[in-house]
């Protein structure tokens, strides 16, 4: 059997998706499920004031926002 690289399986994946929509809607549940619980963390990481002010600075410690 032949080894499929990354992008092999992003091409059959998205051939499954064309035949089968309801992989669709299984992106689409764990992809809100998964905004829903980073929502969920930085609500409680961050529940005072300056909510926006306090979540930058800590994306930016971590290297997610540019200084």
């Amino acid at each position: 059997m032949k080894k499929l690289k990354n992008t092999d399986y992003v091409e059959l994946y998205a051939k499954k998706l064309k035949n089968d929509n309801s992989l669709f809607k299984q992106q689409k549940m764990l992809i809100e499920s998964q905004l829903k619980a980073s929502s969920s963390v930085f609500r409680n990481m961050f529940a005072e004031d300056n909510f926006k002010e306090k979540a930058r600075a800590y994306l930016r410690n971590i290297g997610l926002l540019q200084k």
